[in-house]
């Protein structure tokens, strides 16, 4: 730790789907988070389809970052890190979104890469369960996927920094927005969803040292993964410290994922541990981290409710 004990940042991040807020301090050697927040605004919204932000998306977006800037500000940030990913790489008209976000909550959000994106996940994963951290049955190579509302991030090594590491342009709300009419979800359209994010995933295969990755552990992170953790565990309401290290079979996300698109909407925002907003893109989100468990020969991974906004954190106090 190179900063003085005390020194408080927040870090914001913008995704296809959610915003997440982390105010953290540095106490002692340590990063301890004195907030953290998640809403669900779907600024990606029909990003997919017309390469451009819908209005009222963006006009929700920045409400909720105007909050989060305020009470970063309220609890002594000294720094406030924001940054934005899949929807706004996408988007043609971004910098209204921009130009929101300075205007109304004094920040500018910086647009990460999709490579910066898998960086700053590894960060957070590797100090939770890279090394020693990692604990009984660390052994072997650490893998990190990261399934968004827009695009997906697999990165993979042995150190701090990742060896290997790719971006996709896959996600929960894209495939669903590419593939799903109707409520409940067909047994045929399940079919198309799982062919598309295997097609879109194909490339994870190339990756000089995804072959031997299996002999080593898995890491999920985002939305989709925590959300699947949740309605396994049935959490009446959610609980991060029983969510975060908790553990996800192949077989049981398979049988989730069938289970949820037999419901229709409604039925699945109702079930103990679902967080409602979610509920119209959690199959896809969960197809998506099943294929590309498969593609790398994963049965099982761990699952973190950390993420960018971790690894921003890190970069922050130099931790």
């Amino acid at each position: 730790m190179t900063t003085s004990p005390g020194v408080r940042v927040a870090a914001i991040d913008v995704g296809t789907n959610t915003v997440l807020l982390t105010v953290a301090e540095a106490r002692g050697g340590a990063v301890v988070p004195l907030t953290e927040r998640a809403e669900i605004t779907r600024l990606g919204r029909g990003v997919d389809a017309s390469g451009r932000l819908d209005p009222a998306a963006i006009a929700e977006t920045v409400r909720v970052l105007t909050a989060y800037a305020a009470e970063a500000r309220a609890l002594g940030a000294s720094r406030i890190a924001c940054v934005a990913t899949s929807a706004a790489r996408d988007a043609s008209n971004g910098a209204d979104f921009f130009a929101a976000a300075l205007a109304q909550a004094g920040l500018s959000p910086a647009i990460i890469s999709g490579d910066e994106e898998a960086r700053l996940v590894w960060r957070s994963a590797w100090r939770d369960f890279g090394g020693p951290a990692g604990g009984p049955g660390a052994a072997g190579p650490l893998a990190v996927l990261d399934v968004g509302g827009g695009s997906t991030e697999l990165s993979f090594g042995d150190g701090a920094a990742p060896r290997g590491r790719r971006s996709l342009q896959v996600g929960a709300v894209r495939l669903t927005e590419r593939h799903v009419r109707e409520d409940p979800i067909s047994p045929a359209t399940l079919v198309d969803l799982q062919s598309a994010a295997r097609a879109a995933l194909a490339p994870l295969g190339d990756l000089p040292g995804v072959a031997g990755l299996a002999a080593g552990r898995l890491i999920g992170v985002a939305g989709t993964v925590t959300t699947l953790a949740s309605v396994v565990q049935a959490l009446p309401v959610y609980d991060a410290e029983r969510v975060h290290g908790s553990t996800l079979r192949l077989a049981e996300i398979d049988a989730l994922v069938a289970r949820l698109a037999a419901l229709t909407v409604a039925a699945r925002q109702r079930l103990p541990g679902m967080e409602p907003k979610r509920a119209d893109v959690i199959v896809a989100g969960g197809v998506v981290v099943a294929e590309a468990m498969r593609r790398c020969g994963f049965d099982r991974l761990t699952v973190s409710d950390r993420g960018v906004r971790w690894g921003l954190v890190y970069d922050l106090l130099g931790a």
